[in-house]
């Protein structure tokens, strides 16, 4: 016996995952980590510092982007 599986059965409509606010800060997040993690890698040439500036970029990325983003 087989059954047909839906994904409309199993999702809450054509609602999607995230709102675009909370994509396009997360999104603005990630390039701001990226981009420190880049300018650190290149100054240093040390992988650790490089994890600790794009961590650190993409947090204070998205607080800087939540508080303005309307």
């Amino acid at each position: 016996m087989e059954t047909e599986f839906t994904v409309s059965q199993h999702t809450r409509g054509n609602q999607p995952l995230l709102g675009l606010r909370s994509a396009m800060v997360l999104l603005l997040g990630v390039l701001t980590g990226v981009g420190a993690g880049v300018l650190t890698y290149l100054s240093e040439h040390s992988l650790p510092a490089t994890a600790l500036a794009a961590g650190a970029g993409f947090g204070a990325g998205v607080l800087f982007f939540q508080a303005i983003i309307g």
